[in-house]
């Protein structure tokens, strides 16, 4: 394993502390909790998210102006504990209430609905949007259901905008669970991610194999193949997430080609010159896209597609209003 790092159980809260010194203007930390805050709070409803580490820039990256609140991390692929996200909570109320946006993998489900039952004893208004864009599999290793992947960054800008706009807490979590029923996400993998402490992939593929549908934390996907190119690649993703977001008779859609820690922005645009020309077959307009690492697996070699149906224009208008976070 090679990494530059110091010590394997140093990496989350050195990581943290270069990311506070470096973007100090406007993040800050809360000591001894893992929490990174936007330091300019508006009085509006705050927005947290977060989960493991290992998948930068998810969730800290998104922190700030027009996007989260505030973000809390685990330990490396392992949920933040119920105590974390209620401090996460506490210093993101602003009397407007908190509203959660969580990925649909069991122990981050279980850790902030207790977090958000102990946030309303306090008497502080909580809501919460589950996200499980993943159309790979229906039950996997850390989930019951789909699972939460890059799709959850679309959640983070869209109902981020409309809290910045002013929105109240119930209509954000309706706007939100309406949302999450309109994204699929489908990925692939030509390596594994390796932990730190581990200090080995979490699963191995051989030089001419790849696996669909691999999950974020490494979570068995649908089918091993042989290496393919590119286009075909496409092919099979595009043709399985279209087939779900055609059956609302879409018109317009947004696209999120994610990396998964170590694949080259040059092969992210091969792809997504592939899609583009794959989805000519279909009668729909693109009118968002994104291109980037927004949700990894460490130093997994792959990427997922995200499908957004933008019907409604106010989507689009989220999509593409300026926010003031590290990695939009």
């Amino acid at each position: 394993m090679k990494k530059i790092i110091n010590h394997p159980s140093q990496v989350v809260d050195e990581m943290l502390k270069g990311m506070l010194y470096a973007h100090s203007d406007f993040l800050e930390g809360i000591d001894e909790t893992r929490v990174i805050i936007e330091k300019d709070k508006q009085p509006t409803v705050g927005l947290v998210s977060g989960g493991g580490s290992g998948h930068e820039p998810a969730h800290a990256g998104f922190v700030g102006e027009g996007m989260l609140r505030a973000a809390v991390l685990g330990e490396m692929f392992t949920s933040p504990t119920p105590d974390q996200i209620l401090e996460a909570i506490k210093a993101s109320d602003t009397g407007h209430g908190v509203l959660l946006i969580v990925k649909n993998y069991t122990g981050d489900v279980m850790n902030f609905d207790m977090a958000k039952e102990m946030a309303e004893m306090e008497d502080i208004q909580v809501a919460s949007v589950l996200v499980d864009d993943d159309i790979a599999v229906e039950d996997s290793t850390y989930t019951a259901g789909k699972r939460g992947v890059a799709g959850t960054v679309l959640v983070h800008k869209i109902l981020g905008h409309f809290a910045h706009e002013g929105m109240a807490l119930n209509d954000l979590k309706s706007l939100g669970d309406a949302l999450v029923t309109d994204i699929h996400t489908l990925g692939v993998a030509l390596s594994g991610a390796t932990v730190p402490e581990v200090g080995k992939p979490g699963f191995h593929l051989g030089e001419s194999e790849m696996e669909y549908g691999v999950g974020i934390h490494g979570e068995p996907g649908y089918r091993r193949d042989t290496l393919k190119p590119s286009r075909e690649i496409a092919k099979e993703l595009t043709g399985k997430l279209m087939s779900e977001i055609m059956t609302k008779k879409t018109k317009k859609i947004g696209l999120l080609v994610n990396g998964l820690g170590a694949t080259p922005l040059q092969e992210l645009y091969v792809f997504y010159n592939d899609v583009i020309e794959e989805l000519a077959k279909y009668d729909v307009e693109i009118v968002f896209n994104k291109i980037g690492d927004f949700m990894t697996s460490i130093d997994m070699t792959g990427l997922s597609l995200t499908v957004i149906r933008l019907d409604d224009d106010k989507r689009t208008v989220a999509l593409e209003a300026p926010v003031g976070v590290l990695n939009w």
